[in-house]
């Protein structure tokens, strides 16, 4: 009987387990310790490599702190970790910690409005 390979869900399901090891700042070797694997181990679950089983699935959920069902979608945070994804790229991460440590509303507003700009003369 063979196996079944990894597919698309299993890569939005990697990209979920990414994004809540990067929001709290824990490695792939921290994460892969607290499971008993190799950091390797989970950059394939990451990646969408190598498919997560269900007991995997919630030691991974047990260890990022965060309920099974972050990693799927149906439920109301859906749109939310949806539009999270975009912070796969460093870039992504920097602007966004550094928006966070602006204090002054109007400076957020008005940064808010600046790349708005630039975006729309990107298009």
């Amino acid at each position: 009987m063979k196996q079944r390979s990894a597919g698309k869900p299993d890569i939005e399901l990697g990209k979920r387990i990414r994004l809540r090891r990067v929001e709290m700042k824990i490695s792939q070797a921290e994460l892969g310790e607290k499971l008993g694997v190799s950091f390797q181990q989970v950059q394939k679950y990451e990646k969408g490599v190598n498919r997560v089983g269900a007991a995997r699935l919630q030691q991974i959920a047990s260890a990022l702190d965060v309920p099974v069902t972050f990693f799927y979608d149906g439920d109301n945070k859906a749109r939310e970790v949806e539009s999270l994804l975009f912070l796969d790229s460093a870039f992504s991460l920097r602007l966004l910690r550094a928006y966070s440590k602006i204090k002054d509303q109007t400076v957020q507003r008005q940064l808010v409005s600046l790349m708005e700009s630039i975006a729309a003369n990107e298009s």
